[in-house]
């Protein structure tokens, strides 16, 4: 498990860090990279989590999704056997991990993606995946909000 302490910053702060660092990377192969990056520092993911019913369908790779709901918030914990996957999930639950069902419904993750540029630099079965990941989360929010 990682740690629950619920977000300081809103999930429009977040993507705004998240744009700050994007921009201050010179080519998408430096974006790229800080994606993988973020991958590495995921917590494991516990073996009672890696099960069919995590795994999000439509991605290039394996990708694992666990959802945690408690106290009105979701917690995600998540891996992939790709180093890109772990990172574009990675980057997903740094803006929805301890969010409530609200916040994440009310989020425009396509906006948000499309800001930093996500989609354009991921080859389009990637993209597809990511947008899966984004689906498995806002279902998530969906069954508990």
């Amino acid at each position: 498990m990682t740690d629950r302490t619920p977000p300081a910053d809103s999930l429009d702060q977040t993507l705004a860090d998240l744009a700050e660092d994007f921009d201050l990377l010179g080519d998408w192969e430096q974006r790229i990279e800080y994606v993988i990056e973020l991958g590495k520092g995921l917590a494991p993911l516990d073996e009672a989590d890696r099960v069919e019913a995590n795994k999000v369908p439509g991605c290039a790779a394996q990708v694992w999704l666990a959802v945690h709901p408690a106290e009105g918030r979701l917690w995600f914990d998540a891996d992939s056997d790709s180093a890109l996957s772990k990172g574009n999930i990675a980057l997903l639950l740094k803006l929805y991990s301890g969010r409530t069902p609200a916040e994440i419904l009310a989020f425009d993750a396509q906006a948000a993606l499309d800001r930093l540029g996500l989609p354009s630099a991921l080859t389009r079965q990637r993209a597809n995946g990511l947008n899966s990941m984004v689906g498995r989360i806002r279902e998530a929010a969906l069954a508990t909000a």
